[in-house]
């Protein structure tokens, strides 16, 4: 009886350890299952990502922009400089309007007569830019050093198609430049709202430019044709549009870090490496935090969002239930090459999760 009693206890006390550790193998897998949805919706949030911005941008494709490219094309000027150096992924709230700033490199037309002109310069202009939400059009030019202090006289002239094939050049702006420093060059800016606004409105008409800054003695110090070293110093055209506002909804949610133990819809952290994705053609930001949404959406959990809650009573089992989604998202700034090598500075929408939520 006694050695029947001893095994009884052992037996009992090996099924009540079987049991624990069931519980606790349970639980574990129950984590790790967690854990495995917690990964794959991070690996769905960064897919979607990728395929959002070259949907938004229009793009089949990634750019293929080398960074030696990206070394040579990225003008050494102060607007893209200053976008650089006071760069804030993050934007003022949709609520506002906001603006957008285009960046596009001088390129040289064909010749619309027999006389080329080593000094002519073409710009394709975005079909963003529109007449009407222009609030700021500079045409940026670099001037090459000069021996001596010298005064320089800019002058930016607009072409026309001539009679019997010759280029007639119309006076656009004229400027005089006195140089403080010899043997530095400068860049000087030049606006050009009212000309972008007639090519605008006559696309026809835009052969081009001409742009000359002739010194006292005659020389022409206007970088337009590039010589070694001048990478980055061709003439560019900075455009600031007005984009409309859009209203977004405001919602409160759950935030979560990838130890914690919640199983309801909740918002965790994720920072997005466009580095890492191969993406040079995006200049700033290099990475930033999107966040994603991961979680269950039971229904005794629908009390902490009141609207899935009665979209399921109404229709209990007309759907498959309500699933963890971003409730409210915010864009971000990014400053990027466009295919056709121009350089936009942007809003890209819905790029961070704000709040998630079962809907």
């Amino acid at each position: 009886m006694l050695v029947l009693a001893v095994l009884t206890v052992v037996s009992a006390g090996f099924s009540m350890e079987m049991n624990q550790t069931s519980r606790l193998l349970a639980e574990s897998g129950e984590q790790c299952s967690a854990c495995d949805f917690r990964e794959h919706s991070k690996q769905m949030r960064l897919h979607s990502i990728k395929s959002q911005i070259l949907s938004i941008l229009r793009l089949e494709q990634a750019p293929n922009i080398s960074r030696d490219m990206i070394r040579q094309l990225l003008p050494k000027a102060p607007p893209l400089t200053q976008l650089l150096d006071q760069y804030d992924p993050r934007v003022e709230d949709e609520d506002h309007a906001t603006t957008e700033t285009i960046i596009t490199m001088a390129t040289k037309p064909n010749p619309i007569a027999q006389d080329a002109l080593s000094s002519c310069c073409l710009f394709s202009l975005s079909p963003k830019i529109q007449p009407k939400n222009i609030l700021r059009a500079l045409l940026w030019v670099h001037l090459r050093p000069a021996d001596t202090v010298t005064t320089v006289f800019l002058q930016i002239s607009r072409l026309k198609p001539g009679i019997e094939g010759n280029n007639t050049r119309v006076r656009v702006r004229s400027l005089r430049i006195d140089t403080d420093t010899a043997g530095a060059g400068s860049w000087q800016s030049v606006d050009i709202k009212s000309l972008l606004q007639a090519w605008l409105r006559q696309p026809e008409t835009n052969y081009g430019i001409e742009i000359n800054a002739f010194d006292s003695k005659g020389e022409d110090r206007a970088v337009t044709s590039l010589e070694p070293g001048e990478e980055g110093l061709q003439p560019f055209i900075e455009v600031k549009i007005l984009n409309s506002p859009k209203r977004s909804r405001r919602e409160s949610g759950l935030n979560c870090d990838e130890e914690s133990a919640e199983t309801r819809c909740c918002r965790y952290p994720l920072t997005v490496d466009f580095e890492e994705f191969g993406w040079d053609w995006i200049i700033a930001p290099k990475r930033y935090r999107a966040n994603y949404c991961s979680g269950e959406c039971e229904f005794l959990h629908l009390q902490q969002y009141p609207h899935a809650h009665l979209v399921n009573q109404a229709n209990p089992r007309g759907t498959a239930g309500p699933c963890c989604t971003p409730t409210k998202m915010s864009p971000i700034n990014m400053l990027y090459f466009n295919r056709k090598e121009q350089i936009i500075y942007g809003k890209i929408p819905s790029m961070v999760v704000d709040h998630c939520g079962c809907s």
